[in-house]
């Protein structure tokens, strides 16, 4: 007998550059940090070749697309503002898109002036780690800029967020945010959102693997779910190791959001998370 769970399978499309990406087979976004300080030293690079050539490598391994960002947002990493942040990053996306003129860029940044600029020169994708809380004027340049919105849940802001999270209920309240969240952009004109939990956001390591546990509930939201735990602290916290020592813990995290219906991963390792989508979406075809 042959059988589709309706609420795990989701078929998703969102519109780039205008075309459509089908998410109905997962995506992976490969990570490139333009910056000195983020958590994981493999992600980072400043030269502008060193953004190409890791440019090129992600979209070779399988990266649908790019997310670029130029600031850490670990907890307590020191804030860099609007006009530094669209110095490093405006650079960056003419010279991937002079190489890679097809690539998907997603910017990651906080800023509504900064997103205009990016959007301007080529980019696809906002992805917000605040969903508009941090730039009121977010909401409505998303919304102007006819892009997909990634929304991330995040309780605090990165300088506070990881000092004590509690929830009574993590993932009934990260759901209940996002049936919010996504009205709230859809009234603002936003036709694609994307919502991304914020793992390792304002949460414990009992939240995290908890709302990943329930993954499947968000898809309550009515919108594609991004998962971003790529060598993050749920994994190497409760491994004893390091971010370094992360990518196996990372594949058994991948496999597990997928299992949950998960549309993209963020992943620094894009080969391997490729090869999960491969293995998951292979026996989702076999449906017995």
């Amino acid at each position: 007998m042959k059988f589709k769970n309706t609420l795990l399978h989701k078929d998703f499309t969102i519109c780039c550059r205008g075309k459509l990406t089908d998410l109905s087979t997962p995506a992976v976004m490969g990570i490139i940090n333009i910056t000195d300080d983020s958590f994981y030293a493999g992600s980072r690079t400043r030269a502008l070749h060193q953004v190409v050539e890791r440019a090129g490598a992600l979209l070779e391994q399988g990266a649908a697309f790019l997310d670029i960002g130029a600031q850490s947002t670990r907890p307590g990493a020191a804030m860099v503002g609007a006009a530094e942040e669209a110095e490093r990053l405006l650079p960056a996306i003419h010279a991937i898109l002079h190489h890679y003129p097809e690539a998907l860029l997603s910017i990651d940044t906080f800023y509504a002036a900064v997103a205009e600029k990016c959007v301007h020169a080529g980019a696809a994708i906002i992805n917000d780690i605040s969903a508009g809380e941090m730039d009121a004027a977010m909401l409505a340049t998303a919304a102007a800029l006819q892009v997909p919105y990634i929304a991330m849940h995040m309780q605090g802001t990165p300088a506070t967020m990881q000092q004590n999270p509690q929830y009574e209920d993590v993932t009934r309240e990260v759901l209940d945010y996002f049936i919010h969240k996504v009205r709230q952009c859809r009234e603002a004109g936003i036709h694609d959102v994307i919502i991304d939990p914020g793992f390792g956001f304002g949460k414990t390591l009992a939240h995290n693997h908890m709302l990943l546990q329930q993954l499947n509930m968000l898809h309550i939201a009515g919108a594609p779910v991004l998962a971003g735990v790529s060598r993050k602290s749920m994994i190497y916290k409760l491994l004893g190791n390091t971010p370094a020592d992360a990518l196996n813990g990372t594949t058994v995290l991948h496999t597990m959001a997928l299992l949950k219906g998960a549309a993209i991963l963020r992943a620094h390792d894009v080969k391997e998370a490729v090869e999960c989508v491969r293995i998951v979406s292979y026996q989702r075809s076999l449906q017995l």
